[in-house]
């Protein structure tokens, strides 16, 4: 860890949906620090999407505090936004446009321009192995080099903290490499990584520090091993967050 200042503290934070019988979020107490990649972790319902909306400024919440290095949430949003690049699970780009015509208008978004945009694109596509495909339209693409240029589209900019939601799912195995691979690199180079996922082994593989929810609250956090050293008779991550969350299927 480069600085042990947290990037993210998350204080007491609530959101209650209207209409909704209970909170979806219980008072969540967070810090992640600066040069993390940190695990969220959790079963379908736990909250995660709505902490991430949250952080991403998409709804707000119903109380709490948040501070993004320095900057309060929701209030200081427009300072924020340029420390952030989000991967959402579901791919964020346009089908009918190539790879490098989608990179040049989410790069062109966060005030991007010229040659340097230009030669970060090819850059990438290079590094990513999409060079060969990059003037072809994006429906031609298969899932794993699709989420390649998901990934792409959210780093140009150099975000401080770089938000991940599931951005491994219905990969091949070449390409969750490919993806893993460049994630530590920008991780080496100082980027904060919150990452969620339900491939646990990845995540204990992955990650420097997880935090497992469960029903709108953090139930646990720390580094993977010691938590799989302090849970009876777990084995790995998984065996962690089953002895927490129980077996019985969440839809």
């Amino acid at each position: 860890m480069t600085d042990r200042i947290p990037i993210l503290t998350i204080s007491n934070l609530t959101k209650t949906y209207p209409k909704a019988f209970e909170p979806t979020l219980k008072g969540i107490d967070l810090a992640v620090q600066r040069g993390e990649i940190f695990g969220l972790l959790g079963p379908n319902g736990a909250g995660k999407t709505t902490l991430i909306s949250i952080l991403c400024g998409l709804t707000h919440p119903s109380s709490g505090e948040i501070y993004l290095d320095g900057h309060s949430l929701p209030s200081a949003l427009q300072e924020v936004k340029p420390l952030i690049g989000v991967v959402p699970q579901d791919i964020a780009l346009y089908p009918t446009l190539s790879a490098r015509e989608n990179l040049l208008f989410f790069g062109a978004m966060y005030g991007l321009r010229g040659k340097e945009l230009n030669s970060n694109i090819s850059d990438w596509l290079e590094r990513l192995g999409l060079s060969d495909a990059a003037d072809r339209r994006l429906e031609t693409f298969s899932g794993g080099m699709k989420r390649r240029v998901n990934l792409i589209a959210s780093i140009l900019h150099k975000p401080k903290l770089l938000i991940l939601d599931e951005p491994t799912v219905g990969v091949d195995v070449q390409s969750r490499n490919a993806l893993i691979d460049q994630l530590e690199l920008l991780n080496k180079a100082g980027m904060t990584i919150i990452y969620t996922s339900h491939h646990l082994e990845e995540a204990q593989d992955f990650c420097t520090r997880v935090a497992i929810m469960d029903y709108g609250q953090i139930i646990l956090t720390g580094k993977p091993e010691e938590l799989i050293a302090q849970t009876n008779e777990a084995r790995n991550l998984e065996d962690v967050f089953l002895s927490l969350t129980k077996r019985k299927p969440r839809d």
